[in-house]
């Protein structure tokens, strides 16, 4: 299984701490997403962004989650047997998690090529695999994580911060 990371720098050093303690969030929303179900799929993104929005999440944020959300959602509806989707909101930033019920990623590196696509003529006559998904969620994250090799699931793990703290820290210290 093959690992690919993406930080904003100004972010790396906030977000490996993160990681390491992986403290619990505020609040969790959780969403499955489904195999070629294109009718409900951009849902979870966009309850995500939603609910952000009644939370305060600036404009330009909520953009950021909303593309990065959608295109993660899109990319588990059209290339695997489904998976799920858990957003924990923290305080100042939302961590996405994408699991899938797929065959992995053969070369993380090349999908990260803008361009590079694996899509079926199917998905490419609905509008689909531009290969634009993978570098359009890197291009609007402070971290990106991705873990996936040939016929394995894929899990995409995403950070976003909200560039001020919108929820009460309810006692903890971070």
């Amino acid at each position: 299984m093959a690992d690919y990371w993406y930080f904003q720098p100004e972010f790396e050093e906030r977000t490996l701490t993160f990681l390491s303690q992986r403290y619990e969030p505020e609040d969790t929303l959780v969403f499955t997403i489904k195999e070629r179900d294109f009718i409900d799929s951009g849902n979870a993104s966009s309850t995500i962004k939603n609910y952000l929005q009644k939370l305060g999440v600036k404009p330009e944020i909520l953009r950021r989650v909303a593309i990065a959300a959608y295109e993660a959602e899109i990319n588990v509806t059209a290339h695997t047997r489904g998976g799920k989707v858990k957003a924990n909101i923290h305080k100042d930033f939302i961590h996405l998690m994408f699991s899938d019920k797929g065959s992995g990623i053969k070369d993380i590196e090349q999908s990260m090529s803008p361009g590079f696509s694996t899509a079926d003529k199917v998905m490419q006559e609905m509008g689909f695999g531009a290969g634009l998904g993978l570098p359009n969620i890197k291009r609007n994250s402070d971290m990106l994580h991705i873990m996936s090799g040939e016929n394995q699931p894929t899990c995409l793990e995403i950070i976003i911060y909200f560039g001020e703290k919108i929820l009460p820290d309810h006692g903890r210290s971070k």
